[in-house]
């Protein structure tokens, strides 16, 4: 009896959701998974690819499951951002020009996904999902295939198709191939194509608990349970999120947040620009700094209402000031817009206005007061 649902770390609903399909056998021909990134939409895909087939085949052999949990075609294609070849063109395929080092990388993350299906592939400078990946649907559909009842199409990130690639895509949704299942997994599905969300059946992946993210920093990145207790402050709903805080210096993070909070709130812009360009210098991203800042107005939050804080517990002095003179719906005003700043990155923007953007946004809470 194969466990396919339970190696999943929660989403309960999501599964069940699922295992209704699979059950009734009456199957859409796409999916769209959404939700937080690392919280495990790719794993629930591939795991509903074994059970779906499973379920129409029960003889289906271990081979092929193993195959599928390899992400082999002919049983799945696996559709990813990937930087563009030298001298590429619209008639070649998506890899055909990648020079043999990418090629390497791409390989090696594909192996740190079938090793741990909450990893996220990380190719430098692959911005987008290219046309040339999508038009590599037809060689895959055009495979003839019996080992399995259905085979998959997983479109990673699929928010990061430009709209010709969706378009593109839209014309296989309208003219589904048969016994293909197209699954599109994304952190923002708002910048899908309104044709392609309706097309598909969409499912909703909650942020997971810091409990499940502890399970699966320890299950699937082999992270030191004392290591833990400190990443997953971090977690925000998301493994990925706490990964980042792996061998950093947490308590001089948070004391370089305060310092560029305190200047930013002071409207001393250059201060503050330079605190933000030193706490990059030191190996840290904007997402870590977009983070530590979301943590900074949770524990605002948390002080407006006499909770206990999560994060800042050293600089309860701060916080008690700032609810002292700012309106709570700065606050969260300000958590909204961070939560947008953290989608636009994934289009690659200038870093120095979003640097600009971020300093500015919140000094204008000072100057709204």
């Amino acid at each position: 009896m194969h466990d396919f649902w339970d190696k999943i770390v929660a989403q309960e609903k999501a599964k069940q959701q699922l295992n209704n399909i699979c059950i009734s056998r009456r199957v859409p021909h796409a999916f769209l998974f959404y939700g937080h990134e690392g919280i495990g939409k790719f794993f629930t895909a591939l795991q509903f690819t074994k059970k779906l087939n499973l379920e129409f085949n029960p003889n289906l052999s271990e081979n092929v499951i193993q195959k599928i949990s390899n992400l082999q075609e002919p049983y799945i294609k696996l559709i990813f951002p990937l930087p563009r070849g030298k001298g590429e063109t619209g008639e070649d395929s998506a890899t055909e020009k990648l020079s043999k080092d990418v090629i390497e990388l791409i390989l090696e993350e594909m192996q740190k996904k079938i090793s741990n299906p909450y990893h996220k592939i990380n190719v430098a400078d692959a911005n987008n999902i290219k046309i040339n990946s999508i038009r590599d649907i037809k060689k895959f559909v055009n495979i003839s295939y019996d080992d399995t009842h259905f085979r998959f199409i997983i479109i990673l990130d699929a928010h990061q198709m430009n709209e010709t690639a969706q378009n593109a895509l839209l014309k296989n949704l309208e003219e589904p191939p048969d016994r293909i299942i197209f699954i599109l997994i994304s952190s923002n599905k708002d910048n899908l194509l309104p044709t392609i969300q309706s097309r598909c059946w969409q499912i909703n992946f909650e942020p997971l608990s810091n409990k499940d993210v502890g399970i699966i920093l320890h299950q699937f990145y082999k992270v030191e349970d004392t290591t833990i207790e400190k990443l997953i402050l971090f977690s925000h709903g998301s493994p990925l999120n706490s990964i980042e805080f792996i061998d950093k210096d947490i308590d001089e993070l948070l004391k370089s947040t305060i310092s560029f909070l305190r200047y930013a709130l002071g409207k001393k812009y250059h201060l503050a620009y330079k605190t933000l360009q030193s706490l990059l210098n030191e190996g840290n991203t904007i997402k870590i700094v977009i983070l530590l800042i979301k943590s900074w107005l949770n524990d605002v939050v948390r002080n407006k209402y006499s909770l206990t804080q999560k994060y800042f517990n050293e600089y309860k002095d701060t916080i008690m000031r700032y609810n002292s003179k700012f309106k709570q719906e700065d606050t969260l005003e300000l958590l909204a817009y961070l939560e947008k700043i953290e989608k636009h990155l994934e289009n690659n923007p200038n870093l120095n206005i979003v640097y600009l953007c971020l300093i500015f946004d919140i000094a204008s809470i000072a100057i709204r007061n």
